[in-house]
């Protein structure tokens, strides 16, 4: 289960995965309990259905129940019993979407990602305003788009706030501290993991900031979170740790930083949530062009081969 909680930054780290614990408690004992819950829910559904073992025990059959569990107490209200029951129907059927996922991308040689967690939370974001019984806020998340407003600056004392919450959000968490217990928790398991993602933060800031981003927005993390997961993934996860593949990961985390803003105009009509979709896409396109190129490749084993873990 703590394996599983890690794994959301590609981490098959026991240590790491208390550490997340600990923040997501931080944040309030119901997520953390939600966090715990999804990633119990979804790791005893993978035995019992007999999935690979190494996959259940490394917490790769866990990590998109704890962000399943996690989106509908946020989204849905996590004091109501019926987000508690649906939560741990989506983490069973994010199971089986994982092992889909997994089937489907393997055959390019393509990690499944956090996208089996994305397909539960959109389908959730959307349809949910249509149950009386489920959704409890009202007026339903659809929006029209509208071009940016408000300042652009970011002051000094705003630039740390906005890099730990580039780790908190990826828990939908927009508190700093929790994204600086997050951040331990990767020095934790691996310096060099917390390093490149701590320079995927720096990306998406810098990026977000030279593009004119809203300063809140830059502030609360919404901006950078996928750009740190972006980094990780290019550089010592799915491809080796190398001057080119870390120069390959950071331009990935830049080009996450817009793909997110596109999404979040997309969704918005709709209702849903970018989530970590920039994440998800940017990765798959950068892994996909990888193969093209010498100088990133790695060792003799394939994507499919290894799964979604790390190398660290």
């Amino acid at each position: 289960m703590l394996r599983g909680q890690a794994q959301v930054t590609f981490l098959p780290s026991a240590a790491a995965g208390a550490v997340f614990c600990v923040a997501l408690f931080a944040a309030g004992w119901r997520y953390g309990l939600y966090g715990l819950a999804g990633t119990a829910v979804g790791t005893a559904t993978a035995r019992f259905l007999g999935a690979d073992k190494d996959r259940v025990t490394t917490g790769l059959e866990g990590f998109n129940a704890c962000l399943t569990a996690l989106c509908f107490a946020v989204f849905l209200g996590a004091d109501h019993l019926s987000t508690a029951l649906l939560a741990i129907g989506g983490c069973v059927v994010v199971t089986v979407v994982t092992s889909a996922v997994v089937n489907v991308l393997g055959v390019w040689g393509l990690p499944s990602l956090t996208l089996p967690y994305c397909l539960i939370a959109s389908t959730m974001t959307i349809a949910a305003p249509g149950f009386e019984r489920v959704w409890h806020h009202g007026e339903a998340l659809a929006a029209l788009t509208h071009a940016a407003t408000g300042p652009t600056v970011v002051r000094p004392a705003e630039l740390a706030r906005a890099f730990f919450a580039d780790f908190a959000q990826i828990f939908f968490m927009p508190q700093w501290y929790v994204g600086a217990l997050l951040f331990a928790g990767l020095l934790t398991a691996s310096r060099r993991a917390a390093a490149v993602a701590g320079l995927g933060s720096v990306v998406g800031i810098g990026t977000a900031w030279a593009l004119g981003a809203p300063a809140a927005q830059i502030t609360d993390g919404s901006m950078g979170y996928n750009s740190v997961l972006v980094a990780l993934a290019l550089c010592g996860v799915f491809l080796p740790v190398r001057t080119a593949t870390l120069a390959y990961a950071l331009v990935g985390a830049a080009a996450a930083t817009a793909v997110g803003s596109a999404l979040s105009a997309l969704f918005a009509p709709s209702g849903g949530h970018t989530f970590t979709w920039p994440f998800v896409l940017t990765t798959l396109v950068f892994l996909a062009g990888a193969k093209s190129f010498p100088r990133l490749a790695g060792s003799d084993r394939s994507l499919s081969e290894r799964g979604d873990t790390v190398t660290a």
